[in-house]
């Protein structure tokens, strides 16, 4: 198991852990933000996308650390300016909505997206239509753990889907 991985909560209730001990260790953060674009490292993107709101955290660290731009895609109803949004129904059963700001991908901008923690595949399938939606085309989907189910399956089959989270040991609660 990586190093940070360590110093995730996994004492926690519900289907996520906690990954934010692994931001307040400088050193573990760099070397997962590493982690993840590892996978991409080869491949030819022009930004990062983000999902409200860990995704901001790792999203913003990796589009520095990659010299690319970074996309904030927020939950519904949260941008102060014209926004596109697009609906979903999340792992509770709730309906939900994520926003982008109108005019912020250009045609054809190649999308790495992250966020921490990928249960469902709902929110981050919406994401994934919000940037196509909106004339982006997504290279890959990382994240620190992506739970296997069929929604999961259809995304990491149609994109290049990474997790850093060793198989088989994220939390079933």
């Amino acid at each position: 198991m990586r190093h940070y991985l360590r110093l995730v909560d996994t004492n926690t209730t519900g289907r996520r852990n906690d990954v934010t001990p692994v931001f307040a260790d400088a050193e573990a953060l760099g070397e997962m933000v590493r982690d993840l674009l590892a996978p991409f490292a080869s491949a030819s993107f022009d930004a990062v996308a983000g999902i409200d709101a860990l995704g901001f955290v790792l999203g913003g660290a990796m589009a520095f650390h990659a010299h690319k731009g970074f996309l904030a895609i927020r939950k519904g109803g949260k941008l102060p300016s014209e926004s596109h949004s697009i609906s979903f129904r999340d792992y509770s059963g709730d309906d939900k909505s994520l926003s982008i700001r109108a005019g912020s991908i250009p045609q054809g901008l190649r999308v790495v997206l992250v966020d921490d923690w990928v249960e469902t595949g709902a929110q981050v399938s919406a994401a994934v239509k919000l940037v196509e939606r909106e004339g982006g085309r997504i290279v890959g989907i990382t994240a620190l753990n992506i739970d296997s189910n069929a929604v999961t399956r259809v995304l990491c089959s149609r994109y290049e889907c990474h997790s850093l989270w060793p198989v088989g040991e994220a939390n079933d609660a």
